[in-house]
């Protein structure tokens, strides 16, 4: 395992960043703070100095997490103007790539049983995250009549749990999951089934 070791005078930052590689290579919940702790350089003591155990370790990283994954797609949302279809796919693909440039982050966030109200600034950053996607949807749901319009908050939930789902089984290389098809090309096909039923994609001829 690589030893970051601790010389920056940024304690807590460096456990953050030990913990990260613990979490890619053991998951979640297979180190302790004390490995976290020699990772980093420091004394198991040094770590209460920040955190009270493991979990909130593991909530800081995934607040940093939420908050890198908001601005990514935030940016995906405003680089694909002045399309509000262009934008909501943007996000979707932006997705994928935050799950594969951020392993560590994305399993803190989503697969580590930590919850978003954990603390006040997890949530905000995550509902920071969320609102980006009902924003999209919103945008691009305003082509529907009002009576088929579905709520934002369900229509962008949808498309997080397509991305969400493409991500788990086909874009992190699982065991046994392996897809004759790139996983862009699963969730691009996937929101365009989904947007052809709401009637903002026009059917194939």
């Amino acid at each position: 395992m690589h030893k970051r070791g601790y010389h920056h005078g940024n304690l807590k930052q460096a456990l953050v960043e030990a913990a990260l590689t613990l979490i890619e290579e053991k998951g979640p919940t297979g180190f302790t703070l004390s490995e976290a702790a020699k990772s980093a350089g420091v004394t198991p003591a040094a770590v209460y100095r920040h955190f009270e155990g493991r979990e909130d370790l593991i909530a800081e990283i995934a607040r940093q997490g939420y908050d890198v994954f908001a601005d990514l797609l935030d940016y995906a949302f405003a680089s694909g103007a002045p399309s509000a279809l262009a934008s909501f796919e943007a996000t979707g693909r932006a997705y994928l790539a935050f799950a594969r440039k951020y392993p560590g982050h994305y399993v803190a966030m989503f697969e580590s049983g930590i919850s978003i109200n954990r603390t006040p600034e997890l949530n905000l950053v995550a509902t920071r995250a969320l609102g980006v996607l009902e924003k999209a949807a919103e945008k691009l749901s305003q082509h529907i009549p009002l009576e088929k319009r579905p709520p934002p908050q369900m229509f962008a939930a949808h498309i997080w749990a397509m991305s969400h789902g493409v991500v788990e089984l086909f874009a992190r290389g699982s065991p046994g999951t392996q897809s004759p098809f790139p996983p862009e090309d699963l969730l691009e096909t996937g929101i365009g089934i989904y947007l052809r039923g709401l009637g903002l994609i026009e059917q194939d001829q």
